[in-house]
């Protein structure tokens, strides 16, 4: 899979994307020098008035783990065998970051028990003697330093349980330094989700300690506009990724409680932006519970996004468009289908962007069915840029080349990571519905630059949920069919979830099976469709072997391809003989 080419070199918003990352590392290490150290210095709190309560999903059997100096983190077990995990150098980055974050702390507290307690207060007594007084490293990346904040005073009253009072203060102390630092930082972070996360930290430290009214203001006021400008009016996030929804909400939900229980109004923009974003999250669930894997989207541990939805109050049936997050949805009796109809709203946010404009997915009785490949956020770099490619993609490809283009120099990805840098510049949606029938007509304009191609889409649910039509055709920009003669070429891909079997049944027609629901049959007339082999990444337990449909389409012979799932009551597929596809 190539992305489109470098020849133009890089454009001058990355060049100035670049600038101001060497200019906020540069300022990042003057703030934290010793001339300017002394500013994180001052009044150490008496107490923690309150601790905020935590969404997140625990387990005690990981406290007994961590309690043997085992710490399942960001995907790895690293046994630390004896010594502090702080000073575990050999592990990866995503382990220390998971680490030195201290949202594990979540399942010392589960436990429930003075060993627990003890472990807690040990560990984060050893944080303090590792890295408490050098603000430099890993440790204290502002991103790391926020969720650390929140972790410690959610659960400060595990760790301060039986705690000395020596430990006591220097625990307060502690904290009041971070805070004060991710104050000094949170406006240079850059733009995105960790900085909204930093303002939601701050926002924590003034409810939950003793703080003036100013202080608790400010922070209110800096939340509400970071929230104005980082939540769309339909409730996805400016990185289009449904899990910085699920994160976020992780968070807000938390805060606007500790609002109320400390006799806080909460602000409008916080009360605005939960009640927004709590349909959205509806808006990417499937039949199965997971959200659908776009732009980001890794796997999904259903109970966390159960745990969420228990405080929405409205439980009501999900938006069918999300016009300025760039999605569209289907949802037909027990069938829903969710496509990505947009394009990244800015290259500062774009990071984790997808190549996968007009990509769907859908799932069906509670089975998915159609996927994206996801990502997997703990493996390996190059794993993460095949996922992002217009391939991975259940969507189509033009001469096996991705629809954008991503940042390839070293670098420059390690200062900014791999941000999307062209791609398509328009993407015209109409909604299509009529009587009972869902549907949407999209196009967009990736393939125009490199090939002088537009590629439409359009998708329609029946009205009982039993079919989905869809057709690909792919026009000149003035709307007349690709010339003649030329050599161009789609691949039209439908990845295939692992947990569901591909198979030919008795008239060689391609049927979709998964255990205990009915199987779904895919017919084309135009192309014959082949059968490839792919990757699903998104797996718990991470990458898993799947298979894809293909078809490869000559366009200057063909260029609009029809094609139809349609729901068959073939409950055993053995049964009725049919074989595996490949």
């Amino acid at each position: 899979m190539r992305q489109l080419s470098n020849a133009a070199g890089h454009s001058p918003r990355l060049w100035g994307l670049v600038a101001r990352e060497i200019w906020r590392r540069a300022r990042r290490r003057i703030r934290t020098g010793p001339v300017y150290r002394w500013r994180f210095a001052g009044r150490t709190p008496e107490r923690v008035l309150i601790a905020p309560p935590d969404l997140r999903l625990a387990d005690p059997q990981i406290a007994s783990e961590i309690y043997f100096g085992r710490f399942p983190l960001a995907g790895r077990m690293v046994d630390t065998g004896g010594r502090s995990p702080f000073e575990i150098q050999e592990a990866s980055a995503a382990w220390k970051r998971s680490l030195n974050s201290f949202r594990w702390l979540r399942h010392l507290r589960e436990a429930g028990t003075e060993l627990a307690a003890g472990n807690a207060r040990a560990l984060v007594g050893d944080w303090i003697a590792v890295h408490g007084s050098h603000i430099e490293g890993l440790a204290w990346e502002p991103a790391v330093t926020a969720r650390r904040v929140m972790a410690w005073m959610q659960h400060s009253t595990v760790v301060l349980q039986g705690a000395e009072f020596s430990f006591y203060r220097a625990f307060l102390r502690s904290l009041a330094v971070q805070i004060r630092y991710l104050r000094s930082m949170a406006p240079d972070m850059p733009d995105g989700e960790e900085r909204l996360r930093a303002r939601i930290a701050l926002a924590f430290a003034a409810l939950s300690l003793p703080v003036s009214t100013a202080t608790l203001r400010s922070a209110t006021r800096n939340l509400a506009d970071e929230l104005d400008r980082q939540i769309l009016p339909d409730g996805g996030h400016i990185s289009r990724n449904p899990m910085a929804v699920l994160e976020l909400l992780a968070d807000l939900l938390p805060l606007r409680q500790t609002y109320a229980n400390q006799g806080q109004t909460p602000p409008p923009a916080l009360l605005g932006a939960t009640d927004r974003m709590l349909p959205a999250l509806r808006f990417f669930r499937h039949q199965d519970g997971s959200l659908a894997r776009f732009n980001g989207m890794g796997a999904t541990i259903p109970d966390r996004i159960a745990a969420i939805l228990r405080l929405d109050d409205t439980a009501g049936q999900p938006l069918l468009h999300a016009p300025h997050s760039g999605y569209e949805r289907l949802s037909v009796g027990t069938t829903t289908v969710i496509a990505d109809t947009g394009m990244p709203r800015a290259i500062e946010v774009s990071a984790g962007a997808h190549a996968g404009c007009l990509s769907f997915e859908m799932s069906a009785d509670r089975r998915p069915f159609i996927v994206n490949a996801g990502v997997d956020a703990y493996g390996p770099a190059e794993y993460r840029v095949l996922a992002r490619a217009t391939a991975a993609h259940s969507t189509a490809t033009l001469n096996d080349t991705s629809s954008c283009r991503f940042t390839s120099s070293g670098r420059i990805q390690r200062l900014i990571g791999t941000a999307l840098v062209a791609g398509p510049k328009r993407v015209r949606v109409r909604r299509t519905d009529r009587d009972e029938t869902q549907g949407f007509a999209a196009a967009h304009d990736g393939y125009v630059a490199p090939f002088g191609l537009v590629h439409e889409r359009e998708l329609s649910l029946s009205g009982d949920g039993g079919q989905l039509s869809g057709s690909d055709r792919f026009r000149r920009p003035n709307g007349q069919p690709p010339r003649t003669g030329a050599r161009d070429r789609a691949a039209i891909r439908f990845h295939i979830h692992p947990d569901t079997e591909l198979m030919r049944d008795p008239d060689d027609r391609l049927v979709l099976y998964a255990q205990g629901a009915p199987a779904w049959t895919f017919s084309c007339e135009e192309i014959a469709p082949a059968v490839e082999e792919s990757i699903f990444f998104a797996g718990i337990s991470g990458p898993r072997r799947n298979l894809q449909i293909v078809l490869d389409v000559p366009l200057a012979q063909t260029s609009e391809v029809r094609w139809r799932f349609m729901r068959t009551e073939i409950e055993d597929a053995g049964e009725q003989g049919a074989d595996r596809a490949q």
